[in-house]
């Protein structure tokens, strides 16, 4: 009988992805993508991940956390100019946010319907329309 080492599934997607399974995305890897979907902020995921006794400065999770989109593996949600969440949730969807909490919440795509979107500019074409509907 094998068994699986514990991060086999995390190494093999990150591999899948096109990047190299270090020992900080992994631990990284593990706190946001086990276990559901989810929004946090940088902060947040820095704070998991101390509170976790895994040793990285909020300029690698931030640096991981780009990654991780340019992979195909997180999305970002800009809400402020300066307060962006990261979305393991990779469907069609939206998002309400709620302000006086400032917790997002996902919106079934095919919930929102859009009409007369403008042309893109020459050249350009469209790849996906996120809304954030803001709540009180």
């Amino acid at each position: 009988m094998s068994r699986a080492r514990p991060y086999s599934a995390l190494i093999e997607r990150l591999k899948t992805a096109g990047l190299r399974p270090t020992r900080q995305r992994l631990a990284l890897a593990k706190l946001l993508l086990e276990g559901g979907h989810r929004h946090v902020t940088a902060e947040q995921l820095h704070g998991e991940a101390r509170d976790a006794d895994v040793r990285v400065s909020l300029a690698t999770v931030y640096n991981t956390l780009h990654q991780f989109i340019r992979a195909g593996l997180l999305r970002e949600v800009v809400v402020d100019a300066g307060r962006s969440y990261f979305d393991t949730n990779m469907a069609d969807h939206h998002h309400f946010y709620f302000e006086d909490s400032g917790e997002l919440m996902d919106l079934d795509g095919a919930a929102v319907e859009l009409a007369n979107l403008p042309s893109p500019p020459a050249g350009r074409e469209i790849t996906r329309v996120d809304v954030v509907i803001r709540v009180k």
